[in-house]
């Protein structure tokens, strides 16, 4: 996937340059192997049916040349360019060594046959390894090319690289967002399918957020750029796309570090086929050796030793898997993560935001003596207007909706998993969950520690004042992402959360999960995970919104965020971004991550047990250049299909 001086195949694609035309004459691409199969199956024939002028040497060894320099020159070239570049042991230089040596021992049809044999797979494999980079880079790089700018009553169309913070673009029905932006019209709908994977319309009223890559489906709409071009949604999606081949998982790193080691091995013990049979000549008179006999033997060895099918259908596979799960709104950000994720058996949720929709609504407030409703609300409102909380939101959401007027706040301190300390019309004002008010030695009513709801409580100055009681509902597949973990064989699914234990004890007997902890501050989070990693069959999954569980999605094993549709710290501290915010989609990427697995395993047993066999009888003299150039190239071009079958297994 990616140059990195390793003696693997498709080495020389590598060493094009990266843009190459999708689509060449078919002529210009297999006529060089056309030609060179019309001379080699030519020479087969006259040679079969004995014709006269081919029996002369001279004519036969300079037909079978010219079938075998369109097909051999290119790799002769390349061949050397690796010794250049100290790359002896490339796949390059055995195939030259290979075919030359048959060229050497008279063997003319089978030296032609394996470079041409080996040319035709190195062009599939090529064809493969692009497709699958065009399918998803096609996939995820849908933006626009061209944005419409409004400049006073002129729409001005420029390149929205171009496009800066603040200005006005037109969208048209039917036309991609080319950037990140704030709506202007009232509503609109809009089809998301490019960031989240799901083709279900969503409406976008005005001020909400509208992202690069969605469609406008049903009306022209204005909106206010609020990112540049290098910073938006999409942008940030493909980069993490591309940059994850970068990533390596596991078998990837060890086949590069095998072929490295593999290849000069073989290449020499494909001398000692020669140089050994030699020596006990020497030493024995009634060994008979006879040097052409073992040189095409060495030579067999040295065509099926060739680690083609494994250093490119391993890379494609993962490729694969990444692009396969980008189509259903799953980002992984590398090939190590999918290898990861295949072996998590333990799966930790937070719990608002991720299986709850985080969308709080106030059901009631009560006060203290002396204090009024639409005070109460004003105090928290005013202290709350700044935070991006779902619980923040919503109070401000309810404050003005019941036209209440906020007042500036000043001095406002968070205090993690407590609530805000603000100073409002000069007094000190509290507003956060029972531990907060507790730590201020402020006395409140004991009940509240027994509402089995979400309570925000307020103290003004030194004094109780009051509280408001909210509600949140379970995300409409929460239940399913429970039972599909379990249809999984992970049995250990827990939930962690900040909220009260009786509010976190309801959501887990509504979904099936038997041991869910509350109360507990980010710090207890951590303390949970390190406990569980303390057992070292453990393999944890945790599952947040990537915000308030930063350290707790680095600490577990596999980090997988919540993506909340282009969320900026979703997707820098997760190892996996899920922008549909669906929990099911935990249980899918597990599935893709054993699914890639499964393939690269399929591959690397294929490629291991085909070539040993083959190697066995190329040494014993029991294979011909013919099984080597199937146990090289038509392995690879098999393993090659297999790991392009992933993007149809993942679904």
């Amino acid at each position: 996937m990616e140059n990195n001086n390793c003696t693997c195949c498709c080495a020389h694609g590598n060493a094009q340059p990266d843009k190459q035309p999708e689509h060449t004459g078919f002529l210009k691409e297999y006529g060089r192997i056309l030609l060179s199969a019309a001379l080699l199956f030519s020479g087969i024939i006259m040679k079969a049916t004995g014709m006269g002028f081919f029996a002369d040497d001279i004519v036969m060894f300079a037909w079978y040349l010219a079938a075998y320099l369109p097909v051999g020159l290119p790799v002769l070239k390349e061949a050397w360019e690796s010794i250049l570049q100290k790359d002896i042991f490339s796949e390059f230089t055995l195939m030259s060594i290979a075919t030359l040596g048959a060229f050497y021992i008279k063997e003319y049809p089978e030296g032609v046959a394996v470079m041409l044999f080996y040319s035709l797979g190195e062009l599939f494999q090529e064809r493969a390894v692009s497709k699958a980079k065009r399918n998803i880079s096609a996939l995820i790089d849908v933006r626009p090319e061209t944005a419409t700018v409004i400049k006073g009553n002129e729409a001005v169309v420029t390149s929205p690289r171009h496009v800066q913070t603040g200005d006005i673009i037109e969208v048209k029905t039917g036309e991609r967002v080319p950037l990140d932006g704030k709506m202007l019209d009232e509503a609109a709908a809009f089809n998301t399918s490019a960031l989240t994977g799901e083709s279900i319309p969503r409406t976008i009223r005005k001020g909400g957020e509208v992202l690069a890559g969605m469609i406008s489906t049903d009306k022209v709409i204005r909106v206010e750029v609020t990112r540049p071009f290098e910073k938006s949604a999409l942008s940030r999606i493909l980069e993490l796309v591309q940059n994850a081949s970068e990533r390596k998982a596991p078998a990837e790193l060890f086949i590069r570090k095998f072929a490295r080691v593999y290849t000069p091995i073989v290449t020499g013990l494909a001398a000692l086929i020669v140089l050994l049979p030699f020596l006990y000549s020497l030493a024995n008179a009634q060994f008979s050796f006879i040097f052409n006999d073992w040189m095409y033997r060495a030579l067999v060895f040295l065509v099926i030793s060739c680690p083609c099918a494994l250093v490119v259908s391993i890379p494609l596979g993962y490729f694969g898997g990444i692009g396969a799960a980008s189509r259903l709104g799953i980002l992984f950000k590398g090939g190590n993560y999918l290898d990861a994720i295949a072996r998590i058996n333990t799966v930790v949720f937070d719990k608002t935001g991720t299986l709850t929709k985080g969308t709080f609504e106030v059901q009631s407030c009560h006060t203290s003596q002396g204090i009024s409703e639409e005070k109460l609300l004003q105090v928290i409102a005013s202290a709350e207007q700044n935070s991006t909380h779902p619980i923040a939101k919503a109070i401000t959401g309810y404050a003005k909706q019941r036209h209440i007027l906020l007042s500036p706040a000043t001095e406002v301190t968070e205090i993690a998993g407590r609530g805000l300390e603000a100073r409002i019309d000069g007094q000190c004002v509290l507003a956060g969950n029972t531990r907060l008010l507790s730590e201020y030695k402020v006395e409140y009513p004991q009940e509240l520690s027994e509402i089995a709801d979400t309570v925000v409580v307020c103290a003004i100055g030194s004094a109780y004042a009051g509280y408001l009681l909210l509600s949140d509902t379970l995300k409409d597949d929460a239940c399913t992402a429970i039972e599909e973990l379990k249809a999984l064989n992970i049995n250990n699914i827990q939930i962690l959360s900040g909220d009260k234990q009786a509010i976190v004890t309801n959501f887990a007997e509504k979904l099936g999960v038997a041991r869910a902890y509350g109360d507990l501050l980010p710090d207890g989070k951590v303390e949970h995970i390190e406990e569980l990693k303390r057992n070292t069959a453990n393999r944890i999954a945790f599952v947040g919104d990537g915000i308030n569980d930063a350290p707790v999605l680095a600490l577990s094993h596999v980090g997988i965020a919540m993506g909340r549709l282009g969320s900026d710290a979703a997707i820098e501290t997760a190892d996996v971004v899920i922008q549909t915010d669906q929990p099911s989609k935990v249980a899918t990427a597990i599935c893709a991550g054993k699914q890639t697995r499964r393939i690269v395993w399929q591959n690397i047993s294929l490629a291991f047990g085909v070539k040993l066999l083959v190697l066995a009888l190329g040494a014993g003299g029991l294979a011909t250049l013919w099984e080597a150039v199937f146990a090289d190239v038509g392995v690879a071009l098999i393993a090659i299909v297999n790991a392009i079958r992933v993007q149809k297994l993942i679904k």
